[in-house]
């Protein structure tokens, strides 16, 4: 049985860069878009744009779903459910105070992003951008929450 963790993301693309953060993760930099677990009650849109704020200051105004990937984490038994948002996105009130594990931000463009595949947290951060690139959008709506008591 698969249980996987839910997970939510951003890419932002302003100007033909895309935002990315630099984080530390088990003593390594990687990049990454804003990501992170979906919190209790949150739904992708919400948590997507929370994220992007904690992990980088920036507002996300969320307009699509550009994709669902299921992935299993090399040489162990994790699976990861991301939903991937993208929208727009309005710059930080002063200076943001970030998640502890985020190093720094960064608006890269692609080849930029290519160039630094091996420093990818995972191949989900460039795969999403392609699909982004390729247009695929989903209504937010996609993703529906039901209460508890739902029938």
């Amino acid at each position: 049985m698969i249980a996987p963790r839910l997970t939510v993301a951003a890419v932002v693309e302003r100007n033909g860069r895309f935002l990315l953060v630099e984080e530390r993760v088990d003593g390594e930099l990687v990049f990454n878009q804003p990501a992170g677990h979906l919190e209790y009650g949150e739904d992708v849109a919400a948590g997507a744009a929370r994220e992007t704020r904690e992990e980088t200051g920036w507002h996300l105004r969320p307009e699509a779903i550009v994709g669902l990937y299921l992935w299993r984490v090399p040489g162990a038994t994790t699976h990861i459910l991301r939903t991937l948002v993208c929208g727009s996105a309005e710059a930080p009130d002063g200076e943001p105070e970030l998640d502890a594990e985020i190093v720094a931000t960064h608006w890269l463009d692609y080849e930029a992003i290519r160039e630094r595949a091996h420093r990818l947290r995972s191949p989900l951060v460039l795969r999403g951008i392609d699909d982004y690139l390729a247009g695929r959008r989903h209504p937010l709506d996609l993703f529906r929450r039901l209460p508890a008591d739902a029938a």
